[in-house]
């Protein structure tokens, strides 16, 4: 089942990003954040009491322009009501109920889904009564918090984890090759699932998602079921540029997490732009099989070389991520789309192969020593003595030395292209991990 999605919302400066940062960053719920497509971390993932859900902080998608700010706000709401399994709202506590908070109140009364009101900055007992007034929204669910102190916030995910969906430790794993379709808005995202799965080769189900409206699609291509991953867009098209950006993000980033394989869709005419490389840069910090698939070819006009022009320029724009493969497709014409399931089944392949112990150390040990790292700031010798190969879903590789917390990150790159030259992992990344011998 889908991992349960709890979204933030509330007017600007209650607390949210740092109800989030604690979230996501406190020794009793770390799992990891980053930078979100605007200017703010916007999701996250939490783990409490042996759970995980995710997390989005709406903060981050508020409009530069106090003109829409109140338009942004209904249609982040909409959004979160959408979305999400729960729902946090943020409150003041120190300067009470705000005509905004009246607002989304209005709006929250009317779902089905959970509702927490969190009355911030109630940093004592004494200012925590001031929680009463805020019972007026209609709302059963009050709690006086701090964000910054952590403040009664564990008997907020203690209530939560009561109300999120399909916490269910021993649920039976599907195996089914998960496959998302991800990039910016109007990249042909739809268009290419509508082309994958509209052929006469395919049998095509649907699979409903839990709480709400978007669905999987079961493609079944020659006898075997894989799961294309739905990333589709606002049924109602959003006004403002933040709050797009803000369903898109939701979407994107939740379909990543659920999948084995994402495929990025680039627009040819637009090339890798900067949320782009945000899209990659999740699918690799999940560590899910990667391919950059660049659609609209059909548009772009051909000479002797425009393809591999085209692949050293995206090539050079990603850097070190240069282990994906990279196709030309087009959605409309059909064009190498069915490319994309068979290099996303290798990729997956790829993901699960294990190299036997003795033979990595056979191979890479005896290159490690004409390359060792270098000294220690003291000018003690790092000599490589043993590698393992552990990881059930993704690769990771185990590195034993002595000072081993001297070695630069830059050796770490070595080790890695030393062990994708002798042993492939197309498409896949992985993980070098230095440990003390």
């Amino acid at each position: 089942m889908k991992t349960p999605l709890v979204v933030i919302v509330g007017r600007p400066n209650v607390g949210k990003s740092t109800l989030f940062n604690r979230l996501t960053k406190t020794q009793n719920s770390i799992v990891d954040d980053y930078s979100g497509v605007t200017r703010d971390r916007v999701y996250g993932e939490v783990e409490w009491n042996g759970e995980n859900f995710k997390l989005i902080d709406t903060g981050g998608f508020v409009p530069l322009s106090d003109e829409i700010f109140e338009s942004a706000i209904r249609e982040q709401i909409q959004i979160a009501l959408e979305e999400a399994d729960a729902i946090l709202f943020i409150t003041d506590g120190r300067t009470g109920i705000h005509p905004i908070d009246r607002e989304i109140a209005d709006r929250l009364r009317k779902t089905e889904k959970p509702v927490f009101v969190l009355v911030n900055k109630s940093d004592n007992n004494e200012l925590g009564l001031s929680k009463n007034e805020f019972y007026e929204f209609g709302l059963s669910d009050v709690f006086d918090i701090s964000a910054l102190s952590g403040r009664n916030v564990g008997n907020v995910l203690d209530q939560l984890l009561n109300v999120l969906p399909e916490f269910d430790n021993d649920r039976t794993e599907d195996l089914r090759l998960k496959i998302a379709i991800v990039g910016k808005p109007n990249v042909g995202k739809s268009s290419l699932t509508n082309s994958l799965t509209g052929i006469d080769r395919s049998i095509v189900t649907d699979i409903p998602g839990t709480t709400r409206d978007s669905l999987d699609t079961v493609l079944k291509y020659y006898g075997e079921e894989i799961i294309l991953i739905d990333t589709a867009g606002l049924r109602k098209k959003s006004k403002i540029r933040e709050n797009i950006e803000f369903y898109s993000t939701v979407r994107t980033y939740r379909a990543i997490s659920e999948s084995d394989v994402s495929i990025v869709l680039l627009d040819a005419n637009l090339g890798v732009e900067k949320q782009d490389k945000q899209i990659i840069d999740e699918t690799v910090r999940r560590r899910k099989g990667l391919i950059i698939a660049v659609n609209k070819w059909d548009l772009i006009e051909k000479e002797t070389n425009t393809a591999k022009i085209y692949e050293d320029a995206i090539r050079e724009s990603l850097g070190k991520i240069d282990y994906a493969p990279i196709i030309f497709v087009s959605a409309l014409t059909k064009q190498r789309i069915f490319k994309l399931i068979d290099l996303a089944k290798e990729i997956e392949s790829e993901r699960k192969k294990k190299i036997p112990t003795n033979q990595l150390n056979d191979i890479l040990l005896p290159e490690l020593d004409k390359t060792p790292p270098p000294a220690t700031p003291t000018g003690k010798e790092v000599k490589i003595r043993f590698i393992n190969q552990v990881g059930e879903k993704y690769p990771i590789f185990l590195v034993f030395a002595n000072n081993s917390k001297h070695i630069p990150d830059h050796y770490r790159r070595f080790v890695e292209k030393k062990i994708r030259q002798h042993f492939g992992y197309f498409g896949v990344p992985i993980t070098v991990s230095f440990k003390d011998s």
